[in-house]
C-alpha cells in the first residue's frame, strides 16, 4: 500500500484532489487508519484515478465521472457522450485555428505598415459577367463569420455545377453587400463564371453588373493572409483622392491545391472625392 503522499506522486495529481475525490465518495482509500486517520491506496486504483483524470479533461464534471465510472451509464449512452464531447473539442480546436490565423494576420499588417507598395494598385473598368452563384447570410463581414458561410456554400455550388454537367468559363468571385437587418449582417455570394445558356437547377444564374471604376490589387497567398494587401489598398484609395462605395469582390484567379500559391484579385469600387 501508497501512503496518500506517495500514491499522488505516483498519480501525478496532488494529496488535495486525492481529499477532495474522498470526499465526495469518487475514490476511496484502500484503508484508513483509525487511530491517526492516514489514508493508504493501492497500486491498482490507479485505473481508477486514471480514468478519473482522463474523462475530467474531456470536459465531464465529477458527478458525470462518478456515474460513468460506477456503470450507471450505459455504453450506449456512453458513446454518445464521448461523441458530444469529441465534436466540441473539434469545434473548439477549429475555433482557435481560425482566431490564431486572424491574430497572425493582423501581426502581419502591423509588421508592413508603410512598407507594402502601393504601385500595384491599378484603376480599372470591370466589366458585367454572367455567374451562377449560391448565396448566404454571415453575422458579420469579420473572416470568422465569412468563412463558415463561403466554404460551404462553394463547396455545394460547384457540386451542383459537376452535376449538370457544367464547367465554369472563367474564375469564380465572391462578392458581398449589407442584408439590410441593421445588426452588421452580410450577404455572401459565391460565384462562377458560367457560359451563356447555363440552367442549373437550385442555382441562380445572372449578369453581374460590371464596375465603372474599381480600384484593384492582386494578392498572392491564403485568404488567412490577405489583411495587408486590402489595407494598402484602402491606403492607397484614400491618399489618391477617391472613395469606396461599396464592398471589395474577390476574383479567385489561380486557386490551387497548395494555398500559399493562390492568386485574387481584389477589386474595390470607388469614387472621385
Amino acid at each position: 500500500m501508497f501512503a496518500i503522499g506517495d500514491f499522488a506522486r505516483h498519480g501525478r495529481v496532488s494529496v488535495r484532489m486525492l481529499r477532495h475525490y474522498d470526499a465526495i465518495g469518487l475514490l476511496r482509500p484502500a484503508r484508513v487508519d483509525p487511530h491517526s486517520g492516514y489514508r493508504f491506496y493501492e497500486a491498482g486504483q490507479l485505473a481508477r484515478l486514471n480514468r478519473v483524470i482522463a474523462l475530467k479533461d474531456l470536459g465531464f464534471t465529477l458527478d458525470q465521472v462518478q456515474s460513468i465510472l460506477d456503470e450507471q451509464v450505459g455504453a450506449e449512452e456512453l458513446r454518445g457522450m464521448l461523441r458530444l464531447r469529441q465534436a466540441e473539442l473539434e469545434a473548439a480546436l477549429e475555433q482557435a485555428r481560425a482566431r490564431l490565423a486572424q491574430v497572425g494576420s493582423r501581426l502581419r499588417a502591423i509588421e508592413s505598415e508603410g512598407r507594402m507598395s502601393t504601385q500595384d494598385v491599378v484603376v480599372k473598368k470591370v466589366p458585367a459577367v454572367r455567374i451562377a452563384e449560391l448565396s448566404g447570410i454571415a453575422a458579420g463581414f469579420e473572416p470568422e463569420h465569412i468563412t463558415p458561410v463561403i466554404g460551404p456554400l462553394y463547396e455545394e455550388l460547384c457540386g451542383r455545377l459537376e452535376g449538370a454537367g457544367v464547367t465554369g468559363s472563367g474564375p469564380g468571385i465572391a462578392y458581398y453587400e449589407d442584408a439590410g437587418r441593421g445588426d452588421g449582417s452580410v450577404v455572401v455570394h459565391a460565384a462562377m463564371t458560367v457560359p451563356e445558356g447555363t440552367a442549373v437547377e437550385g442555382v441562380e444564374v445572372l449578369v453581374l453588373p460590371g464596375i465603372e471604376e474599381a480600384a484593384t490589387v492582386v494578392h498572392r497567398g491564403p485568404m488567412e493572409t490577405l489583411l495587408p494587401t486590402v489595407q494598402t489598398l484602402a491606403t492607397w484609395i484614400d491618399t489618391n483622392g477617391y472613395t469606396s462605395t461599396g464592398y471589395a469582390r474577390e476574383l479567385y484567379l489561380e486557386c490551387p491545391e497548395d494555398r500559399t500559391k493562390w492568386v485574387t484579385e481584389f477589386q474595390e469600387p470607388v469614387s472621385r472625392v
